[in-house]
């Protein structure tokens, strides 16, 4: 089965209230970011210790195997993005193709356990990327080659978005 695209400009999400999972991600203040999603492996582990984990739910819908993927795919993308913005004046990131890398990735054939310990590992390290950002460095501004600005802290709020949102959809 084929997954459709998503295409959707989701930077949105920081200016207003996602309708689709409630989370309003500049609500959550950045310096916060690392302590919430240490709370998120055990979540994932939960969905991914599911007999159909690694099933999907329909025509062109992620498995939460495949979603768990993503998710740690993010995490190691937006980690490399923050400690680039601490180290660069103004960096300007390529824009990652999500539905390129599930192909990439395979996505669809991973053991679901597999990808729940890679995804603490994931979200572990970007945790202590995260940590480490000075009080400054959360304003240090950086911009996809889309022409989206952001600023670490508006970053990582938009990175948290992203969890929070798949975490609803595979019901986690």
């Amino acid at each position: 089965m084929t997954i459709t695209p998503d295409t959707k400009d989701w930077t949105w999400v920081l200016r207003e209230a996602c309708p689709e999972c409630g989370f309003t991600a500049a609500a959550a203040p950045p310096q916060d970011v690392a302590d919430r999603i240490r709370q998120h492996p055990a979540r994932w582990a939960r969905v991914l210790g599911r007999a159909d984990a690694a099933v999907r739910p329909s025509r062109g819908v992620w498995s939460p195997t495949e979603y768990a993927a993503h998710v740690r795919d993010m995490y190691r993308v937006f980690d490399e993005r923050l400690r680039l913005v601490q180290e660069v004046d103004d960096p300007e990131f390529a824009d990652w193709d999500q539905d390129e890398a599930a192909i990439a990735g395979d996505y669809a054939s991973l053991v679901p356990e597999d990808v729940a310990d890679d995804l603490a590992t994931a979200i572990g390290r970007i945790a202590a990327t995260l940590d480490a950002v000075p009080g400054q460095g959360w304003v240090r501004p950086c911009r996809r080659s889309n022409g989206s600005v952001f600023t670490a802290g508006s970053l990582a709020q938009y990175m948290l978005h992203d969890d929070v949102h798949h975490l609803h959809d595979v019901a986690g």
